[in-house]
């Protein structure tokens, strides 16, 4: 599904979600994998007419407590969203400047949104290797696991700025958030879309690791406000590289 998947900016001749498949989706939501089992998270799918979303059909809606991780937690459980939905023949497009008036139970606070739409399988993507993600030795550094690092390069991101760097060395990975183009983001939210694009970073790198059969432990840090290039999100340690 990562090879299968894209972002749908546009939604040609889209189908309709029946209530069969929209329950489907809702109840896949129980299935999902936090990265932070502490956070309190809601989800909710409404009809896009009840945001400020023009794309798709519905949005599914994420909410969260705001505490350390948040918003990794949130990337984190998203890109599981996403990949189970590009199984479904269910288009998706992470919709950063949505606004909504829904609220969700217990006070917690809107994240972020998907806009979904069903549509043909030939409408995703055919060769992932001509999306535009930036070359190996430029988010890749020391051992290199091939098979590993040339499929978690096409993690999406947004405006496609691509904020992460991965360390390699004595059976471990290093991963970082960095300091990148922000393309037509607002300069005050690239840090906060980027904290969320480090979640679903560190999804798909857990995906390509469990492919690969390698077992892993993972070590999680607080994501600084500090002005460095470079801040350690996670580090991975494996049986071997």
């Amino acid at each position: 599904m990562i090879i299968k998947r894209k972002s749908f900016h546009v939604f040609k001749n889209p189908g309709y979600l029946t209530q069969e498949e929209l329950e489907e989706i809702e109840n896949q939501f129980q299935f999902l994998q936090p990265l932070k089992d502490e956070i309190q998270v809601n989800f909710k799918i409404v009809p896009k007419e009840n945001t400020s979303c023009k794309r798709g059909e519905y949005c599914v809606l994420f909410f969260s407590e705001k505490s350390d991780g948040y918003l990794h937690n949130i990337g984190y459980l998203g890109a599981q969203l996403d990949l189970w939905l590009a199984s479904k023949n269910v288009g998706v497009c992470w919709y950063g400047v949505g606004k909504t008036e829904v609220t969700p139970e217990n006070d917690l606070d809107f994240v972020i949104m998907m806009a979904i739409a069903k549509v043909n399988e030939n409408d995703f993507r055919k060769d992932y290797t001509k999306s535009k993600r930036k070359p190996l030795d430029v988010i890749w550094n020391g051992e290199l696991k091939q098979n590993i690092a040339k499929i978690v390069r096409f993690t999406p991101s947004a405006c496609n700025t691509q904020p992460w760097y991965v360390e390699s060395k004595d059976n471990q990975l290093y991963v970082y958030r960095i300091k990148g183009k922000r393309g037509i983001m607002p300069a005050d939210k690239v840090v906060y879309y980027n904290r969320i694009d480090i979640g679903i970073f560190l999804l798909f790198m857990e995906l390509c690791l469990k492919h690969e059969g390698m077992a892993f432990t993972r070590t999680l840090f607080a994501d600084t406000e500090d002005e460095k290039a470079h801040v350690l999100t996670a580090k991975y340690t494996t049986n071997h590289l």
